[in-house]
């Protein structure tokens, strides 16, 4: 059973900066993080939750959703089993609860498919609130 735990959620400013953690552990069939596709999703509330990053197995390809290309940045640490999501340039829209996943290992999300939820594993975390004030 794939454990994740988000971190980092704050109260900002317009035009602040915030970088989110996410700890995963519990991994069954392979202990490399780098063998697992990651990614970040968020949801505002009375919406849906969409897709915000994504990073293939071994960092081969990088997805981001247009409205977040430029001020955000998807990467993971290997060692500490940790992905991080940085955040800078932030706007009110940005305001939701962020949660991480993952899929495979060895699996990586078509092009078209990284954005749907259904694609991944359906092992997330609590999620962690990010709120931007204007």
């Amino acid at each position: 059973q794939v454990q994740l735990v988000e971190s980092g959620g704050d109260l900002v400013q317009s035009g602040g900066s915030l970088r989110l953690s996410c700890a995963a552990s519990g991994f069954t069939f392979a202990p490399d993080l780098d063998d697992y596709s990651v990614a970040w999703f968020r949801q505002a509330p009375g919406k849906e939750r969409e897709a915000v990053a994504a990073l293939t197995t071994k960092n081969r390809n990088i997805y981001y959703r247009d409205s977040v290309k430029g001020r955000f940045t998807i990467s993971r640490d290997n060692p500490t089993k940790t992905v991080y999501l940085s955040m800078n340039d932030l706007k009110p829209e940005d305001t939701a609860v962020y949660y991480c996943t993952i899929d495979g290992p060895y699996i990586d999300p078509m092009p078209d498919a990284w954005t749907r939820a259904s694609h991944w594993m359906g092992s997330w975390g609590q999620g962690t609130q990010v709120t931007v004030s204007s």
